[in-house]
């Protein structure tokens, strides 16, 4: 039987100051969707709403743009895809073997308090699925809570983007929270590479998560060898 995995996408399309754009960092999913691809994967897109999936204007810029994003940008059905992606509600978790959350600090905003975002989590980790992020996609995690009223990150070793991180690309003064403090905060045992901006990748059981956007292919690989 083919194994599906469940894209998680952000809504949001600004900072706190509309003037400030944000969105998905394109090649968070353009990576690992290439990696699943080939692998024989299904896959699927959601967000918190449903809908548009605003995209970080700097994740299409020089150097941060590869060839994957370019391509995605050239594939209007690919672009299609982050036009009109399912709302939580419209997903059967039964139907998937992992989810994937993307980052882009646009989901600071909408992936910690989604209740759908939340439902969708918890339920691939309690039918045994794989649970996994890249850079930003953990504060999806922060309140991810299972049935038995537990974080599900509580004593779970786990990578994110890092707070250093966000200083070094200068806009610790823009995000809402500090998301590494915010997930140790929660039990987590966070860790994170000894170099920033480079490739990190935490596997815990389960729980696969990637640090940065340089992480989202070998996150991606992980998962895959796990399935």
């Amino acid at each position: 039987m083919t194994r599906r995995i469940l894209h998680v996408v952000s809504n949001v399309a600004h900072y706190d100051d509309p003037s400030e754009p944000t969105g998905l960092w394109l090649s968070e999913l353009t990576h690992a969707y290439e990696v699943f691809e080939k692998h024989g994967l299904e896959q699927r897109i959601v967000s918190p709403k449903g809908g548009r999936s605003p995209l970080e204007p700097r994740s299409l810029a020089w150097p941060n743009i590869d060839a994957t994003a370019k391509a995605w940008l050239a594939d209007d059905a690919r672009m299609a895809l982050l036009a009109n992606t399912a709302r939580p509600d419209e997903i059967d978790t039964a139907d998937f073997d992992a989810i994937y959350l993307t980052g882009g600090h646009a989901v600071m905003w909408d992936f910690p308090d989604s209740l759908g975002l939340q439902r969708l989590t918890c339920d691939i980790w309690e039918h045994g699925g794989i649970v996994s992020s890249v850079c930003h996609g953990y504060c999806g995690l922060l309140n991810a809570k299972l049935s038995d009223g537990t974080l599900l990150v509580d004593g779970r070793r786990l990578t994110g983007f890092s707070w250093r991180e966000e200083v070094l690309a200068r806009v610790s003064k823009k995000v809402p929270y500090n998301a590494e403090e915010e997930i140790r905060q929660r039990g987590a045992l966070y860790e994170r590479g000894v170099l920033p901006f480079t490739s990190k990748v935490v596997v815990d059981g389960r729980l696969v998560t990637g640090q940065n956007p340089q992480s989202a292919k070998a996150t991606a690989e992980q998962v895959a060898a796990l399935l």
